[in-house]
């Protein structure tokens, strides 16, 4: 028995998945002690957007730790700090048009969904919260409580109240007119529905299972928030920082969200990173109300500097939905032919192959084929039926190919056994 099945807590899971022991990574390849290479169609789940150990983003941070720069600053202020907000300004916001405050309340994701939530109840005096099927925003209570997946929130082990769902426009909820129904309950005095302070909603579910709400959608949720006075709060933890082919997901959209949660890859080189962008009137928490000890990470905000600069050197949008294109033709004309029942979805470079409709196997033992030979990939959707492509978006035009080779032929062999 292994140090880790010793000593580990049973909660691990990834690593029931991928049962190697990993040394080092290089873009979008990792590398086990003994050698063995395997292809990244996972990311840390979308932490490394800009690749395992981008050389750019690497030369900023080794000047800082060769510099004895301050590591830990709680909220203090830092050069560190000051750098990533006027380069987040001057290359993200200001061209977008946007006017956001930004907020560092900590680590993760589920603390800037805990904080965006909170913020939207404070501002609104209103407590109940709209989300949607298929959603997750991460495993504390208060974004569990948003988080629609029973195996999720059967963990919790208390009530999960406050939030009111409602269905997504993409996948088993497909057949409803969501805006129109979530706007007859709010309208009715009979439908049971609290006024909400706000909406939370995936522009792309990942986890959800690669659900791509319509450009048309979306702008109507805008406008039915901005007509009764709810925020609209965004969740690009996932799919921002560029997965969908532009820095926020909602751009495609042409809409304004009133709050935004980054995390994952905002961090820049994996580091743990998370944000929330506040349109600067709901801006009314008081100092400390919300807080965490490693909101100052200053390694973070030198990486997330520094994988903006990288970014904007180059059209990274432009390239990130043109090796989405690579992935989406692959697909149709090498992975869908293997069986009439497989079908898939996505934008730029996060994509699925959805599985739901063949029965005699589970997508499991592709996630297991393909890891044996040498492929690192995920699941996501309603009884993880969807194989969930998710490479850092450095990847390498023959990589990616090999990688897709890879899951086809996991695939094939699977089809082969039943």
């Amino acid at each position: 028995m292994n140090v880790f099945d010793l000593y580990e807590s049973n909660v691990r899971s990834y690593c029931r998945k991928f049962t190697a022991v990993f040394d080092r990574a290089k873009n979008a390849e990792l590398f086990t002690k003994d050698g063995a290479r395997y292809i990244d169609f996972f990311s840390g789940a979308g932490a490394v957007n800009y690749g395992h150990n981008n050389p750019y983003i690497k030369k900023e941070i080794m000047s800082f730790f060769e510099n004895d720069k301050l590591v830990h600053a709680l909220d203090m202020h830092t050069e560190e700090k000051a750098k990533f907000i006027e380069t987040f300004e001057t290359m993200i916001l200001k061209p977008r048009g946007l006017d956001y405050k930004i907020m560092f309340c900590g680590s993760t994701g589920a603390n800037g969904v805990e904080a965006a939530l909170k913020l939207a109840r404070k501002n609104t005096k209103r407590t109940n919260v709209v989300a949607f099927t298929g959603a997750f925003h991460g495993m504390s209570l208060g974004a569990l409580a948003c988080t629609a997946g029973k195996e999720s929130r059967d963990g919790a082990s208390v009530p999960l109240t406050n939030v009111t769902f409602f269905p997504y426009p993409v996948g088993s909820g497909a057949e409803f007119d969501t805006l129109a129904y979530l706007e007859n309950a709010i309208t009715d005095d009979h439908s049971g529905l609290d006024l909400p302070a706000a909406v939370i909603v995936e522009t792309t579910q990942a986890e959800g299972g690669i659900n791509v709400a319509p450009t048309e959608w979306l702008k109507g949720l805008r406008e039915l928030c901005t007509r009764y006075g709810i925020l609209l709060i965004v969740d690009d933890i996932q799919v921002g920082c560029g997965r969908t082919g532009y820095f926020f997901s909602f751009e495609r959209a042409g809409i304004v969200p009133d709050l935004v949660i980054l995390s994952k890859s905002i961090g820049g080189y994996g580091f743990p990173m998370s944000i929330v962008l506040i349109k600067p009137e709901y801006d009314i928490f008081a100092p400390a109300e919300h807080n965490g000890t490693f909101r100052g990470f200053q390694p973070a905000f030198t990486a997330a500097a520094a994988a903006i600069r990288f970014r904007e050197s180059y059209d990274f949008d432009a390239e990130t939905r043109r090796k989405g294109e690579i992935v989406e033709k692959y697909i149709e004309k090498e992975i869908l032919p293997l069986d009439s029942r497989l079908s898939q979805r996505g934008i730029g470079l996060i994509r699925g192959v959805d599985c739901s409709k063949i029965t005699e196997f589970e997508a499991i033992s592709v996630v297991k084929k393909a890891f044996v030979k040498g492929l690192v990939l995920e699941l996501a959707g309603r009884k993880d039926c969807v194989l969930k492509i998710l490479p850092p978006l450095t990847i390498e035009d023959d990589l990616l190919l090999e990688g897709l080779g890879i899951l086809k032929n996991a695939l094939a062999e699977a089809f082969s056994e039943v």
